[in-house]
This record gives C-alpha cells, sequence and structure tokens, in this order.
C-alpha cells in the first residue's frame, strides 16, 4: 500500500502525542522486576506491544519482530530471570543487527547464552543462569541500549553491578534517563568519571509512574511548523519542561529554523517565527534519532546541514545514512554521506513531486518526510512501517489539514 499526501490550508490544533517509547520500555523491564511498580500512559507503539506480550508470554519462543530495544532489553531479562531455554528472535532485519558486546557482558557475569544462527547476532538461546556481582568493562560507543540493558537488571542482582563505560558514548541521554528512572524507585546510583556503580535493591515501596509523551514523535509536528507559514501555532501534549528523554534537544535545535517553544502546564506550544538561519550543523552524537527529521526540514527550507555523530544509523532498522542519501537525492538534493555524517548542500529549485519515497521497513523514514507536503506533493510507500512507534500518526497530521489518501 502506498499514501499520497498533499497539504491544505493548516489548521491550529492540538495533538496528545502518545507515550514515550523509550520510558515505556525501560519501566515495562522494571514493572516486571519490581511488582509495585504501577504504570499510566504506556506508549502504544508496536515496540511496546512486542514486549508487552514477551514478558507476559508462557512460551518457549519469544519473537520480537522489528523491536530492536525489546531484543537488547530482554536478552538480559530473561539471563536474569528465565527458569527455562527461551529462543529469542526477530525479523530478518533483526538477526543482522548486531548484540556480540552485550552478550558478552552477560556471560561474564554469569549468564549461559548461545548463538542459534550466526556469531554476535539473534537468534539467541538464554539458559536458566545465576547472575554475579562483577566490575564490567564494556564499550560505550555502539549502542546506549547495551548499557541501559544491564542498568536495569542491576539492582536485582545479588551485590549490584559496576560498569566501566569505554569510548565516546553514544546516546548518552539515554543512559542517564535509566539512571534517572532507576534513582526515582530507590535505587542507590552513584556515577563518577566513566563507572555506574549500581547496588542492590530487592523490593521498592509501591509506586505509580505517569509516562511523559514521546518527544521523538514530537520531532515530526517541529518540522511542520518549521516549514509553516510565519505565525502558524501548534499545541502538543503532555509533556514536561524538565524531561528525561534525549530528543526532548528538538526544542533547542528548531530554534535555528523559527520554531519557538513555550511551556504551560504539560503543554508545549510550536509558534512559526522569523529565522535566517542558510547553514545548519550539529553533533548528533547524543540524538541520533533526529538525523532523518532535520535533514528533510533542512531540505524544505533550502539550508545547508551538515549533520556528524551519526556512526549508529548504520545499525538501525535500516542503514539510515544510506536510506537518507538515497531518498533525499530522489527528490533533488545534492547530499553527501560519510560513515558517521551526512552533508545537505543544496536542492533542485522545486522538489520532484510524485517520487515515492521508500521507507526500508524503517518508521522514521515515512514520519520524516511526511511535512515535506507542505512544498510538494508527495507519495509514501508502506506507511504502515509507521506504527512501530507511532499507530496513528497520519490520523494526527491529518488533523492539521493534510489531506491524506491511501491507495
Amino acid at each position: 500500500m502506498n499514501l499520497s499526501l498533499k497539504s491544505a490550508q493548516l489548521e491550529v490544533a492540538h495533538i496528545v502525542i502518545p507515550g514515550s517509547k523509550s520510558e515505556s520500555n525501560r519501566l515495562l523491564i522494571l514493572s516486571s522486576l519490581f511488582k509495585k511498580l504501577s504504570l499510566e500512559n504506556i506508549s502504544n507503539s508496536d515496540d511496546t506491544n512486542y514486549l508487552l506480550k514477551a514478558l507476559s508470554s508462557k512460551s518457549s519462543t519469544i519473537d520480537i519482530g522489528h523491536a530492536g530495544t525489546a531484543m537488547r532489553f530482554l536478552t538480559s531479562y530473561f539471563s536474569l530471570t528465565t527458569k527455562k531455554e527461551i529462543e529469542l528472535r526477530g525479523s530478518q532485519r533483526m538477526h543482522n543487527r548486531p548484540i556480540k558486546i552485550l552478550v558478552d557482558s552477560l556471560r561474564e557475569i554469569g549468564a549461559s547464552i548461545d548463538y542459534i544462527d550466526k556469531e554476535g547476532y539473534p537468534p539467541l538461546l538464554i539458559k536458566p543462569s545465576e547472575l554475579i556481582s562483577k566490575n564490567l568493562i564494556i564499550d560505550s560507543s555502539t549502542s546506549s541500549q547495551y548499557i541501559s540493558s544491564l542498568l536495569l537488571i542491576a539492582p536485582k542482582i545479588s551485590g549490584g553491578l559496576k560498569i566501566q563505560l569505554t569510548g565516546r558514548e553514544t546516546s548518552k541521554p539515554y543512559i542517564d534517563m535509566t539512571i534517572s528512572l532507576l534513582k526515582k524507585l530507590g535505587v542507590e546510583i552513584t556515577t563518577t568519571d566513566n563507572q555506574i556503580s549500581v547496588c542492590e535493591l530487592q523490593k521498592i515501596e509501591p509506586k505509580k509512574h505517569y509516562i511523559e509523551s514521546d518527544w521523538s514523535s514530537a520531532s515530526y509536528f517541529y518540522s511542520v511548523v518549521a516549514l509553516a507559514k510565519i505565525g502558524y501555532t501548534l499545541k502538543l501534549s503532555k509533556f514536561s519542561f524538565k524531561s528525561l528523554q534525549g530528543d526532548s534537544k528538538v526544542a533547542d535545535i528548531y530554534k535555528s529554523f523559527g520554531v519557538k517553544t513555550t511551556y504551560k502546564d504539560d503543554l508545549v506550544i510550536l509558534e512559526k517565527i522569523e529565522s535566517n538561519t542558510d547553514k545548519f550543523s550539529f553533533d548528533l552524537t547524543s540524538n541520533p534519532d533526529l538525523a532523518q527529521t532535520i535533514c528533510v526540514t533542512c531540505l524544505g527550507l533550502g539550508i545547508k546541514c551538515n549533520l556528524t555523530g551519526l556512526h549508529t544509523l548504520k545499525i538501525k532498522e535500516t542503514d539510515r545514512l544510506l536510506a537518507l542519501y538515497n531518498e533525499l537525492k530522489k527528490i533533488g538534493a545534492k547530499v553527501q554521506i560519510t560513515e558517521n555524517s551526512i552533508f545537505l548542500n543544496e536542492r533542485t529549485k522545486e522538489i520532484y513531486e510524485k517520487v515515492p519515497i521508500e521507507t526500508y521497513n524503517d518508521h522514521r523514514m515515512a514520519m520524516a518526510f511526511a511535512p515535506l507536503a507542505l512544498i510538494s506533493n508527495l507519495k509514501i510507500k508502506y506507511p504502515s512501517v509507521v506504527s512501530k512507534s507511532y499507530p496513528y500518526f497520519w490520523n494526527d497530521l491529518s488533523k492539521l489539514g493534510f489531506k491524506i489518501f491511501f491507495q
């Protein structure tokens, strides 16, 4: 199925963004380990639903589809909790996303994990084991989720866990999020230089946690406002000024594109104002999931763009750097990529119309390109891929006045 996207007059709207996928996935693991933790506003994404299903499953075979976070978090969770052999598998793409760094670390603290097919990659066979307290040394330059996965189970290990991080930390705000959520439960954690020490905690007092809306999902609406006419406003909820989410950085980044953010209670109010930016450079090591959205915004505004710190994009749902290169070039952009960066130079006078945008089984490709419909009629292939993180995205976009036709 394809989707045709046309813009009409943008309408003032109030969009309630679903709960944060990142917070939901961490807290679901924690609520399974600490039964007195209850959650509200859980993400309705495919990724989170796969995790929910896996945590309640009695089966010895768990299939998590494309859900990379679920694969990493469950690898540690089942290593700690399982009383039987568990086969943990996913989609074909998932079986080509590396997990060796995490498996090696878990084996070091006593986990029994075998690779079923290819060394270093899912699917995995996880056997019952007794995890032990130890000082781990782990490379943090590949994926922050390896560290978060270990941190989430650390309080339940007798004696806790110490983790020494090496290499340049990728997506550090998401490690910080994990630490903050653990501290809110009452877990004692100390951080010095590149070491994280987590104390054992077997029980907690009853707690209720309300999950903030997802800033990554909000970023697509920032792009809409950036491409809108001066004076356009849009309300999004439910957000916190002091967010734990790394992608809340989008509010600062989009100042360069003429988007003013005002916080009021749990609302963020976006307003399009004048901007004279003609060139934008940013290191996205801490926020790589914003790369596609920013690139497309810059293309729409005719702004030169240089984004670095993108080495992790190659092991996402697709090789996002290559996917961005292909699709931006297809619609008239002059673009270059390296192993960890993308440079958008300029574009043709008009963005090519009705060129189908491939989504590569990647939810962010579909949503990042959608705002371009404000400038040029657009076709997007396999639009249902958005369900991975934001199932009602197309419905919410239509509330702004976009005309959406499924074909």
